[in-house]
């Protein structure tokens, strides 16, 4: 994206001629070679500041890179002084998320045992005046990386999964909607689904250096068509019948990579757990509703 990279290349040159501006970091996605890149894509600029205080409350900056369409501030207290967020989408339809570091916990970061997340999937050291990123550690992307789930890891996201249906269905008779779609999306397909899914693409690659990128991105990569049909299928609308099948889809999902899993890990699916919540959400279902 041309329009992209100019805004990059014109906030290097202005850290490369302004004093405060001590070191420039491009990181995440574009500084990630496992996550998926388009036109879309943020940029997320880390700056190692003189003086924080002075950038983190001024935004006059910000301008000199285009016109601001929205900014949302995030002080350095929110995340116990390390740093600030200031992030920005701008007229040209580019969003940049500038992080804010003073030298002193730039430093400290860089010498902590801990490496710090967003280092860790990936970064590309754009400035460095006085050589203060020589010592970061060099990225090794596993937090990213599907991680094989122990045996009771696996047991209870089966068993949480078949207990929350439950709630489905009592809010699907109630006419509930909210909370259905509350339960549903927030809770089974975030907690549940997604780990789930990803345990079945890992497995099939051996669980060797395998990422899905956030929330899913890049499961219609990896998954078979039919398999991806499933998946489409726990996708619902307002309605209540659309919002049954999605919760049968899930079930159904759920059942398929679940059997498929245990065998593979040599683990125990909780199948009389199943059978036993399946009966309860078609008496459910069946029930008339008192609302």
């Amino acid at each position: 994206m041309k329009t992209r990279e100019k805004k990059l290349n014109d906030i290097i040159r202005w850290a490369e001629t302004n004093p405060d501006i001590r070191a420039v970091l491009l990181t995440s996605s574009l500084a990630n070679p496992y996550a998926p890149v388009d036109d879309l894509s943020d940029l997320d600029i880390e700056l190692i500041l003189t003086d924080r205080n002075r950038y983190e409350t001024e935004d006059g900056w910000i301008r000199v890179f285009g016109e601001p369409v929205c900014i949302i501030e995030e002080s350095a207290e929110a995340f116990d002084g390390i740093h600030a967020m200031k992030m920005v989408l701008y007229s040209d339809h580019v969003k940049v998320d500038f992080k804010l570091y003073g030298t002193r916990e730039f430093n400290q970061e860089v010498q902590s045992e801990a490496f710090p997340e967003d280092w860790d999937v990936g970064y590309n050291v754009l400035v460095d005046k006085d050589g203060i990123t020589g010592s970061m550690k060099a990225p090794s992307y596993q937090s990213i990386m599907i991680a094989k789930p122990s045996e009771e890891e696996f047991y209870r996201l089966i068993k949480d999964f078949w207990w929350d249906t439950a709630y489905v269905a009592k809010c699907l008779n109630r006419g509930d909607i909210f909370y259905v779609k509350y339960m549903a999306e927030n809770i089974i397909r975030t907690e549940y689904l997604i780990p789930l899914i990803e345990w079945h693409i890992a497995s099939g690659h051996h669980w060797k250096n395998i990422t899905t990128n956030k929330h899913g991105r890049l499961f219609k990569k990896y998954l078979s068509n039919g398999l991806w049909q499933k998946v489409e299928a726990t996708f619902s609308g307002h309605d209540t019948e659309e919002n049954w099948n999605a919760l049968w889809a899930m079930t159904d999902l759920v059942h398929t990579l679940g059997i498929s899993l245990s065998e593979h890990l040599g683990y125990t699916y909780p199948l009389e757990i199943e059978k036993g919540m399946m009966k309860h959400l078609h008496y459910v279902q069946n029930l008339k509703s008192s609302f």
